[in-house]
């Protein structure tokens, strides 16, 4: 039998879809999701078996202009992801159409192409849009872009999404699988933890604070009885951030704890217990150990 085997990266502009569009080819919940902009801050790889093929899809964090060296260490990881893959999917949110941020991303993914390297267009949220306006968007997009083939989808419904994985399962390479078919996702489950940790951080609290804090898995420990002991540290910039994340008598970080710990039992099929700690730490973005703990290269 005939194995194939390639790596998908799915790139695009912040709030396009990229983590809800990984998440539903998965089937599991890989990358967090929130409503916010510049939720995902490294590559995400979700390891799908289709037929006889392995599609290694890559999710890489929303491209935006940096300012911060946490900024520019997710723009990097996104552009890493998208020159390793065999086929870039340029996600599109259908609703915003060719924005700015999105003309960019097209020139430059105009002048990375190259006979090995394929980008294949996906429009998202079509379900939100008049159809009639997705066919003068795609044929903009085309003209600015040689793209080998279009999909209209919905991450959110899944509309759309199994015509894109048969596709995506045809044209990868023919090869070897890279990992174990029952594998999901190659990131540490200390990794997972933090991540999940850090959604719920976006979902329960508002305005700049997601954006000023990070999670870091500080214990991973196995339990005689086969559960696991997990403790996570939430670093933030200010003080008043410090006791938004708490919340009047810890309620809300109770609530952060209670909400990622089901939802990291869920993933990982055993009982976890969660502990979190808050510390402040002015300028965490700006540390490069900070950043490589929560898995991304420095970038100067």
């Amino acid at each position: 039998m005939t194995t194939r085997c390639g790596f998908v990266a799915i790139v695009g502009a912040p709030n396009a879809g990229k983590s809800t569009l990984l998440n539903r080819m998965a089937g599991a919940k890989l990358s967090i999701v929130s409503p916010k902009a510049q939720t995902t801050r490294f590559r995400v790889l979700g390891i799908l078996m289709r037929g006889a093929s392995q599609i290694l899809l890559v999710d890489t964090p929303g491209i935006f202009k940096p300012r911060r060296k946490l900024d520019r260490a997710m723009v990097a990881a996104a552009w890493t992801g998208s020159e390793d893959a065999d086929i870039t999917l340029l996600l599109v949110d259908a609703r915003r159409g060719l924005a700015d941020d999105v003309h960019a991303i097209v020139a430059r993914l105009a002048r990375l192409a190259s006979s090995r390297r394929r980008v294949w267009l996906v429009l998202n949220k079509t379900d939100l849009v008049d159809r009639q306006a997705l066919l003068p968007l795609t044929a903009e997009l085309s003209s600015l872009l040689d793209v080998g083939q279009v999909f209209m989808v919905s991450a959110r419904s899944g509309d759309g999404v199994e015509d894109l994985l048969d596709a995506l399962a045809a044209s990868l390479p023919e090869g070897p699988y890279l990992y174990p078919e029952d594998d999901l996702t190659d990131l540490p489950d200390r990794l997972l933890a933090a991540e999940l940790v850090r959604e719920q951080i976006f979902l329960q609290t508002h305005e700049e604070v997601p954006y000023a804090a990070t999670a870091e898995t500080e214990s991973f420990r196995e339990q005689p009885d086969g559960s696991v002991r997990i403790e996570v540290t939430i670093y933030v910039a200010r003080p008043g951030h410090k006791a938004i994340l708490i919340g009047e008598k810890g309620s809300r970080i109770r609530a952060i704890g209670e909400r990622a710990r089901k939802d990291l039992s869920r993933l990982l099929d055993r009982t976890c217990h969660l502990f979190l700690n808050v510390k402040e730490r002015a300028g965490w973005d700006e540390e490069r150990a900070r950043l490589r703990a929560i898995g991304l290269d420095d970038a100067s």
